[in-house]
This record gives structure tokens, C-alpha cells and sequence, in this order.
């Protein structure tokens, strides 16, 4: 059998830029993990058999995507995997809509930018790593049957040719460029390509972060209005209302979520997450400890706040390196 050194030196390479690729395949941090763990495990062993015809790479990226088609096949209405405003218009009234928790429904997670993030030291690289995970494309993605999802991600996102892409999902080049005909016209209109989205400078972002951080935890809802570009949106998984418009998300802001000042705790997320700037959420319970709330993306566009992304899952505080709660000040 092979040996251990030579496995993991050929493989360990491609384990950041895989667990970016499940992520876009599954829309799930967790399920992500463990397909990734999955693919070197298989890979390990039948890495006797590996003939070199392919390379190492494409080898890896045919087992991890064919075990994401397989476990998306096993759970139908997980298939997909959504936000909140892939479900429906947004809310118009503040006062009336329905904030409550739909646990029943398979929510988009985030991922940690440092888990993801490109290791060669490129800006472009960088730049195109945070793009290839942004909410908006990987929720756009989830509107894709499984197999065109892949398509879509190995022609569009990972560059493979058609040929590979064949090879790798056992079907025909002609059915291959096929279904990535149908794919771009799906997410045409509705998703952002990798192109599309500007990325905004690394110190700019991390401002209009600070600044949402401390306006937030100080209640200040004028403050939070300064930063909230006018068509501006926000939407907090497992709840399913969701706002446009900077009319109506402040008053969701400050009647609804708030509270007094020092009811809040963030920090901000090393690397960020999904590709945008993002905060490690604590609530202040009754006996005054902070208890996880989850992790808030930004979207930063031209110095602003464009969408606020805040998903309420306390166990994605651990996933990226927090504690479970703080003790009182």
C-alpha cells in the first residue's frame, strides 16, 4: 500500500480549495467538513489504484463532487439549501411581519474565510477565493439541480474543461456543455458571476465592520443608519421575513433587534466569512452571561453596508473559533 508521507503529499495541497468546493456544492459549513473528510478517506484508500491518467487534482475533485451528488440525492428537500430571500419578496412592513424561526427549513450557511482562503500569497488569488464563496453565488448556485450545480462550478468557477468535467461526472462532453447551457440560463439575472462583484479593499471593509460593530452594541440605530447603503438588505436565517430598503430595515433595526445599549457583544471574525467581512454575535440573557447568537456577514459595497446576512445558529460560534458564551461585565 502506499505510504502515508506520499499520499498526503500529493493530496494535502487541495484540501482548502475542496472544502471551498463542497461548500458551493452543499450550501453547508457542517456537510461541507464532512464530505471533505469523506474524499480522503476514498481517496486513501484506493490511492494504490490511482493510475495517474489525471492528475491528482482532478482525481480528488471526481470523488469529493460525485460524493456531494450522491449525498444530495439521499435528502430531497435539503437539495438545496436557501436564504431567506430566495424564498419570496421581502417584507414591507417593520411593525407586522412575522420574525420567528423556521427550523424546519434547510438554511445556507457561512464558511470561515481562513478555512477557504488561498495559501499562495497571490492578491489575485485571494480575491478570487473570497468571490468563488459569497453568499449571493453560492445561494445563487442552490437554485441548480445537483448535476448542473456541478457543471456550473467546475466549468464556471474551477475552470476544468469540458472533457474533465466529463470524465470526472461520467457522462458526455455534449451532455456536459449542455447542462451548463441550461445552468447559465437559470442563474442569469439571479446570481452574480465571479466577475460581477466588486470586492472592496481589505481596510475599507474592516471600517464599515468596526463601525457596525460599535453601533450595534451601543443601540445606536442613527449610527447603523449612516452605514447602511439606501437599498440596503437584511435577512437572519432560520427566520424567513427578510427587508429591503434602508426605510425598512432600520426601524427592524432599532424596535425589533437592538434592544438597550451593552445588550450585544461582537468581535470581528478573523478572515471574515463567506467572503464578505462578518462578527461573532453574543446576546446578553436574563442572568446577564452573553450566550452565542450566531455570526453576522456584511456585504461592503462603495463604503457602505449593501446586505446584512445574520444567521441565528449558536453552534457556528464554535466553527469559527469562539466561545460558547462570555461571562457578564
Amino acid at each position: 500500500m502506499a505510504g502515508t508521507e506520499d499520499f498526503v503529499r500529493q493530496t494535502e495541497p487541495y484540501r482548502r480549495e475542496l472544502l471551498a468546493h463542497c461548500y458551493r456544492m452543499l450550501g453547508s459549513v457542517f456537510d461541507a467538513e464532512d464530505l471533505v473528510q469523506e474524499t480522503y478517506l476514498r481517496a486513501w484508500r484506493h490511492f494504490d489504484g490511482f493510475d495517474g491518467r489525471s492528475s491528482v487534482r482532478t482525481w480528488l475533485y471526481r470523488i469529493a463532487t460525485n460524493g456531494c451528488l450522491t449525498a444530495l440525492a439521499k435528502r430531497e428537500r435539503a437539495a438545496r439549501r436557501v436564504l431567506p430571500s430566495g424564498l419570496g419578496a421581502p417584507d414591507g412592513d417593520p411593525e407586522t411581519a412575522v420574525i420567528e424561526p423556521d427550523p424546519a427549513e434547510p438554511w445556507l450557511e457561512p464558511i470561515p474565510g481562513a478555512w477557504v482562503a488561498s495559501e499562495s500569497g497571490d492578491p489575485a488569488a485571494v480575491v478570487a477565493g473570497r468571490a468563488g464563496v459569497r453568499l449571493a453565488l453560492v445561494a445563487g448556485l442552490q437554485l441548480l439541480p445537483p448535476r448542473q450545480r456541478a457543471v456550473l462550478v467546475l466549468r464556471d468557477v474551477l475552470a476544468f474543461p469540458a472533457e474533465e468535467v466529463a470524465q470526472m461526472l461520467g457522462t458526455t462532453t455534449a451532455s456536459v456543455k449542455s447542462a451548463l447551457q441550461r445552468a447559465r440560463a437559470t442563474l442569469k439575472d439571479q446570481a452574480p458571476t465571479v466577475e460581477e462583484i466588486r470586492e472592496p479593499t481589505e481596510p475599507e471593509a474592516k471600517a464599515v465592520l468596526d463601525d457596525y460593530i460599535k453601533a450595534f452594541e451601543a443601540a445606536d440605530a442613527q449610527r447603523l443608519a449612516q452605514l447602511l447603503l439606501k437599498d440596503a438588505t437584511i435577512e437572519a436565517p432560520p427566520m424567513r421575513a427578510w427587508f429591503s430598503g434602508v426605510a425598512t430595515c432600520l426601524p427592524v433595526l432599532r424596535d425589533r433587534v437592538l434592544g438597550e445599549p451593552g445588550r450585544w457583544r461582537m468581535f470581528p471574525v478573523p478572515g471574515g466569512a463567506s467572503g464578505g467581512v462578518a462578527a461573532a454575535a453574543y446576546v446578553r440573557d436574563e442572568t446577564g452571561t452573553y450566550r452565542p447568537y450566531g455570526i453576522v456577514v456584511l456585504e461592503v459595497t462603495g463604503g457602505g453596508v449593501s446586505r446584512i446576512v445574520s444567521f441565528g445558529k449558536p453552534e457556528l460560534l464554535a466553527v469559527f473559533g469562539f466561545a460558547d458564551a462570555l461571562e457578564s461585565e
